[in-house]
């Protein structure tokens, strides 16, 4: 069974056919979803499918690129949200340059960042990283508020080996999905090849994201049987342990037995 550990079901690009394709997932080997939250609206149609699916969980958070919305009063109704019994972590969270180029919106998305890493430190809970084009600001700020409790994931993890090799020192876990399918991906192919398998989640994005053969359609979890095949192919190991290992990576994650 494969353990889908970032989704977002909530999406516009669902509404034709959302809870028929949800309730598929069992039969399809995808026994788990973790939907993620991108701002208060996303975060709300989060906490209704989490209501309303059994295995179906939730992140409560604001995107760097959303952070223009958020204020005090929304960030108190996300700590009372991560008390929501189904609620397993804060994201997606992090740092966007890649559309903000201007130093005032790039110091707004690192206060915010910081303040929802603080969020996570005080609900005990992982956090789920969004990092584009920020690379050494995602690095030193996750470092400056790292504790022994600290605990997370790296979203769509886009940089180097390297990079990826202090993430792991630091005891944080590597999302894998679609991309690492593309022919031109030699750089994520080269960080899977390189992170222990202990270090490395499951992931779609979904609906972006797609891997090959359905490169640039809509994007699901059915889909991350090509994910698991490529992840076996390049670490010499059976679709079946990439399977099982992932699974345990993400209960232990976002404790959820």
């Amino acid at each position: 069974m494969i353990f889908e550990t970032h989704a977002h079901y909530d999406d516009k690009q669902f509404d034709t056919d959302r809870e028929e394709l949800l309730l598929s997932m069992q039969e399809h080997g995808i026994d788990k979803i973790i939907n993620i939250g991108c701002d208060k609206e996303t975060c709300e149609a989060t906490i209704e499918l989490m209501n309303t699916y059994d295995f179906v969980y939730g992140a409560i958070g604001v995107h760097p690129s959303d952070i223009a919305k958020l204020n005090e009063e929304i960030f108190a109704w996300m700590r009372q949200q991560l008390q929501h019994p189904k609620a397993v972590a804060v994201g997606e969270i992090g740092l966007d340059y890649y559309w903000d180029k201007e130093e005032e919106v790039q110091e707004r998305q690192r206060y915010w960042f910081h303040r929802q890493l603080e969020l996570a430190k005080e609900a005990d809970l992982p956090f789920i990283i969004h990092s584009r084009d920020a690379a050494a600001d995602t690095l030193e700020i996750l470092k400056r508020n790292h504790t022994e409790k600290s605990r997370g994931v790296i979203h769509c993890f886009s940089y180097s080996k390297e990079m990826a090799r202090e993430y792991v020192k630091l005891g944080y876990d590597i999302g894998i999905g679609g991309v690492s399918t593309f022919k031109n991906a030699k750089k994520l192919k080269e960080v899977i090849t390189e992170t222990p398998i202990e270090h490395i989640l499951l992931e779609t994005d979904c609906p972006y994201m797609a891997p090959e053969p359905y490169r640039g359609k809509r994007n699901s979890s059915l889909y991350l049987p090509y994910v698991v095949e490529k992840i076996a192919e390049l670490k010499d190991m059976k679709a079946e342990e990439v399977e099982d290992i992932t699974y345990q990576n993400a209960q232990r994650l976002f404790g959820i037995s």
